[in-house]
């Protein structure tokens, strides 16, 4: 697959949840008996489901040698935090009827939009230094540093989504197992790597 088709494909899929949500709005009219539920479920899932892909970019690079998925991360990540910010936008909105006070209480009051709160947060300076005149601003080192951010952005989502539906469902497992899975990898690559910077003994 060519890299400007493959850019293509990811981007039109990551459409395709805001394309059905705008058609169930505005053309069938099917937003269920809650439909301020299914705008915020409709919009913190691909958030949730994006970000994961945006981690496991790196590990399926490294396990099948297929380079060029690399250039769809950024792509990944971004479609993540707009699908976040919409999601937020709508609770904020619906949900509180734009009431800062009326967040700041919900988050000390419930722990998923506690999670969910630091998930967003976590995402922004991913967001906002995504460009490479940030790599260039920061240098690649503190730039990697502060993209670690995303594991407790993906940690946190997870932690929202599980908590939200209060009971496990093959959905909820499969997002703890996938981040577990990510986290896991990541981990195995930093003890490897410490392990073989370690100065030989004798």
């Amino acid at each position: 697959m060519s890299r400007r088709l493959l850019k293509t494909a990811v981007f039109t899929i990551c459409l395709v949840p805001a394309a059905m949500l705008v058609y169930r709005t505005f053309v069938s009219g099917d937003l269920g008996v809650n439909p301020v539920d299914t705008l915020l479920h409709e919009t913190g899932r691909p958030a949730l489901q994006l970000l994961l892909a945006t981690l496991a970019v790196t590990p399926l690079r490294r396990l099948s040698g297929w380079n060029d998925i690399i250039r769809v991360r950024r792509m990944l990540g971004l479609f993540a935090f707009t699908y976040a910010v919409v999601h937020f936008s709508f609770y904020f909105a619906f949900d509180q009827v734009f009431s800062v006070a009326g967040v700041l209480d919900d988050t000390t009051k419930r722990r998923f939009i506690l999670s969910g709160m630091v998930a967003l947060a976590s995402m922004l300076p991913l967001a906002l230094t995504s460009t490479k005149g940030w790599i260039r601003r920061l240098g690649g080192k503190r730039w990697r540093k502060l993209h670690r951010l995303v594991y407790l952005a993906a940690a946190a989502g997870a932690l929202h989504f599980i908590w939200k539906e209060k009971v496990l469902t093959l959905e909820t497992i499969t997002y703890f197992l996938l981040v577990v899975s990510v986290l896991g990898f990541r981990l195995i690559e930093f003890l490897r790597a410490k392990r073989g910077a370690a100065p030989a003994a004798g």
